[in-house]
């Protein structure tokens, strides 16, 4: 079972009225699933590869239940 970790972060304001904007057209994604799907996509471009990280990435691609943050 995966559990979820909680974080804040800083984002430029223009970064965050596109992520809003996409929201707004796109109901079956929130701000979560994205920020997810995009680090998980990051980290198997820039890190290591590791399988959980595309586990990770599809699960938010394809709306598998993420797990809720604690």
């Amino acid at each position: 079972m995966s559990t979820s970790i909680s974080i804040l972060a800083d984002i430029p304001e223009d970064l965050h009225d596109a992520l809003k904007s996409y929201l707004d057209t796109h109901p079956d994604w929130d701000q979560d699933r994205v920020l997810s799907a995009a680090l998980s996509l990051f980290l198997m471009q820039y890190g290591k590869p590791d399988r959980k990280m595309a586990r990770v990435y599809l699960d938010s691609l394809f709306k598998k239940d993420l797990p809720t943050a604690c």
